[in-house]
């Protein structure tokens, strides 16, 4: 198993798709990084060579803020907004979705479980 940025890639999968498992990179810095290093599309990890693996990991390190650099970055972004006191920064803070989403329904995701309200009576149906 091929550990590039600190994370276990899966050796079965084509190059383009396992590092994909790595947090910053996605299907479109995959494949510039396989370009760059110069591996074909259809290759599979377990087919890697050690150099191969080596010059991914350097180019990676070198050219990419990926896992726990880039994790840190967006959760200090945040504490910025939410210190300024802005209103991206106090939706933040409130835990409600940041980006203009309806509220009045929906955003479960950003607002956990429904809590029931005491006194508020359920719409009949017939």
């Amino acid at each position: 198993m091929a550990r590039i940025a600190g994370v276990n890639i899966p050796t079965q999968k084509r190059v383009i798709i396992a590092l994909q498992y790595i947090h910053g990179i996605g299907p479109a810095k995959a494949k510039e990084l396989v370009e760059k290093v110069g591996i074909p599309a259809e290759r599979r990890v377990h087919e890697l060579t050690d150099p191969e693996i080596l010059q991914i990991r350097e180019t990676i390190d070198r050219d990419y803020l990926v896992e726990g650099d880039l994790r840190r970055e967006v959760g200090v972004n945040i504490k910025r907004l939410m210190d300024l006191g802005c209103y991206r920064g106090l939706r933040h803070r409130r835990g409600l979705p940041v980006r203009g989403q309806r509220t009045h329904t929906n955003a479960r995701t950003r607002k956990g479980p429904a809590k029931p309200i005491a006194g508020k009576k359920q719409a009949t149906r017939k």
